[in-house]
């Protein structure tokens, strides 16, 4: 639903004060993207899973530890799953589309892929 032209000018209004008043915290909002947060839970989670595959590995050293990793392993690979469903699909296709492929790319489109199989969409 689109503003008014009272309400535009009114939130023009309140975009000039606040580049008056504090031009870093409206330069950081303006730069910053819901998906970026996103993306950067997902690396967090993707390196919780590697440190959690290593402590799995580290079975002969005590069970507690392996139980742990495994422990941390489902945890993260549960928030990588949270954020790629939050994200949408139509950040998932810009997150893929930028040239060079890297791990949270495809995550996402693995998670596209599963998405589809699973009828969903």
């Amino acid at each position: 639903m689109p503003l008014s032209d009272h309400e535009q000018r009114i939130l023009e209004e309140i975009e000039k004060r606040l580049h008056e008043e504090d031009p870093r915290l409206a330069e950081a909002v303006s730069k910053a993207s819901p998906y970026k947060h996103a993306i950067r839970r997902i690396r967090w989670g993707v390196v919780a899973f590697v440190l959690g595959f290593v402590m799995l590995l580290l079975f002969q050293v005590s069970v507690w530890v392996a139980i742990a990793g495994f422990s941390v392993m489902l945890v993260s690979t549960l928030l990588v799953y949270h954020q790629l469903r939050r994200l949408g699909r139509d950040q998932v296709r810009e997150v893929g589309g930028e040239g060079r492929p890297s791990p949270t790319s495809l995550l996402a489109r693995l998670a596209e892929r599963f998405r589809m199989r699973r009828g969903d969409g």
